[in-house]
């Protein structure tokens, strides 16, 4: 049986109060007085005399060809063993097997370890109340619908990193209007205001200036967008953003979006569902779990408290404005995007607020229009009530009308164009089509939709008078009356008995 540290412990302990070999022994369940002996002459634990072995218990299967791979892996230093590997069984048939290799994965482990440096992780000292980082965190993963629709959408999430408190805003994107958004929501949240916002270089925050640019980032050459240092100046923020390519210096926010992702799952499968009646009731959900998460920090913001300056009383105004032209096509054109607006407005002005999740569209100071917002570019939210009336006067351009795909509602209104297109020909069909969707603008479109599902299943030929008469079924005439004559004298001869009742 091999002596164990604990138990030449146990035996020098023994011996220092004066019990003899044989007692030390027994009391450390050693095998005899000669072990105790043994290790008072060494002077030293068991783990101290073990010399580190110097050879190999088998031959190195991998000698051969090891000089081959080392100089792939310093080439391609991301390369994995199993791509090693099953790379030699192609140069080599049959002379390798697949028990080896866990043989292979060791040796490629060990070389990585002498010879390929990592990046470490430098701990940074934290003061109280010095720096708020905020990033955006994607959470369209947690599968969460409002009414039966999937969500899209990322956090504004940001977090204090010396007591690691921390708040967000649903958004659906990382635009400049969510950054507004998310930091005045945060500011307002913790009643105080630090001396630095730290962000990455996203495009809401910063972009490559040109030769006129004045004010830069630091070590970016990237200069902070007007929108963003409005922001910091109104709150008095001093703009502080990481290094180009590296995200972990916003390591703070960074290492809680993994924590606050879990926590909404575990809330989430708590609650039982994931589908929310609507965005502030899914906002509201969210919210109270960062509270919850917030409750056990309070000590720790409470010193950050004390050194952040006092919250200012005016909020900032988060929208955005874009004043645009009304193009001929009586569409305007928005953040790359394509909207469309009634065509009375065609050659006019309007105003735009934009949202981080609406539009809002104003002639004068009458708000006219409130559309989603759409992300990305080169996109389009076309409305078919806004241009029917000019496709009804010009029914050749709906066939190769850019925007067609908008002008089917559902998809029973495509089921129907592409029944009149068999049955009729292309002008008469597109005609028939537009005179339908004309019925659905001006009554109700689920009405219309109703009346082409019943159409559809029969047999009959069908158009769109057809669908007018099922929408607006004529109703019978109303009968002539007698025209009504009254008869005062009838109350008069009710006045002798009130008299006598009197």
């Amino acid at each position: 049986m091999t002596t164990t540290d604990a138990q030449v412990r146990i035996m020098m302990r023994e011996r220092q109060k004066g019990r003899t070999q044989e007692q030390a022994a027994a009391s450390a369940n050693a095998r005899s007085r000669k072990t105790v002996a043994k290790y008072e002459q060494l002077g030293q634990l068991p783990s101290e005399g073990v010399q580190p072995r110097q050879y190999r218990t088998r031959e190195d299967a991998f000698a051969e060809d090891w000089p081959t791979l080392e100089a792939m892996l310093h080439d391609a230093p991301h390369l994995q063993a199993k791509a090693l590997f099953e790379w030699l069984c192609e140069q080599h048939p049959g002379k390798y097997q697949a028990g080896q290799l866990r043989t292979l994965q060791r040796q490629v482990a060990q070389w990585r370890a002498l010879n390929q440096e990592q990046v470490a992780v430098l701990e940074q000292v934290h003061r109280p109340g010095e720096v708020l980082q905020t990033d955006g965190v994607w959470l369209t993963e947690l599968g969460i619908t409002i009414q039966g629709e999937a969500l899209p959408h990322l956090l504004i999430h940001s977090v204090l990193p010396y007591s690691n408190w921390e708040w967000g805003v649903v958004a659906q994107s990382e635009s400049l209007n969510a950054i507004r958004n998310g930091v005045q929501s945060t500011l307002r949240e913790l009643g105080a205001v630090p001396q630095y916002h730290q962000t990455d270089n996203s495009g809401a925050a910063t972009y490559r200036p040109g030769a006129a640019a004045a004010v830069e980032t630091e070590c970016t050459g990237r200069a902070y967008t007007a929108g963003y240092l409005q922001l910091l100046q109104h709150y008095g923020l001093e703009p502080r953003t990481t290094h180009l390519r590296s995200p972990q210096e916003n390591g703070d926010v960074e290492s809680s979006n993994g924590g606050l992702k879990s926590a909404l799952e575990q809330h989430l499968l708590l609650r039982g569902s994931r589908d929310f009646a609507t965005l502030t009731e899914y906002e509201t959900f969210v919210q109270r779990v960062l509270k919850r998460r917030n409750q056990a920090r309070q000590q720790r913001l409470a010193e950050e408290l004390r050194v952040m300056r006092s919250l200012p009383t005016a909020q900032l105004v988060t929208h955005t404005h874009q004043r645009v032209r009304v193009a001929r096509t009586g569409l305007i054109r928005v953040q790359g995007n394509v909207y469309s607006v009634p065509t009375s407005l065609i050659g006019q002005f309007v105003n735009v607020q934009i949202h981080e999740w609406h539009l809002e569209v104003y002639y004068r100071s009458r708000c006219i229009l409130n559309v989603p917002r759409l992300v990305g570019k080169h996109q389009h939210h076309i409305n078919y009530r806004h241009i029917i009336t000019s496709l009804l006067r010009k029914p050749g351009g709906f066939r190769d009308y850019r925007y067609r795909e908008a002008l089917f509602p559902t998809r029973v209104f495509r089921q129907a164009w592409e029944h009149l297109n068999r049955v009729h020909p292309p002008r008469k069909a597109d005609l028939i089509y537009l005179r339908i969707l004309h019925l659905a603008a001006h009554t109700l479109e689920a009405d219309v939709a109703a009346a082409l599902d019943c159409l559809l299943a029969t047999p009959e030929p069908w158009d769109d008078t057809a669908v007018a008469a099922l929408v607006q079924p004529q109703l019978p005439a109303a009968p002539d009356l007698a025209p009504l004559t009254v008869d005062l004298q009838a109350y008069d001869q009710l006045l002798p008995e009130v008299a006598c009742g009197a």
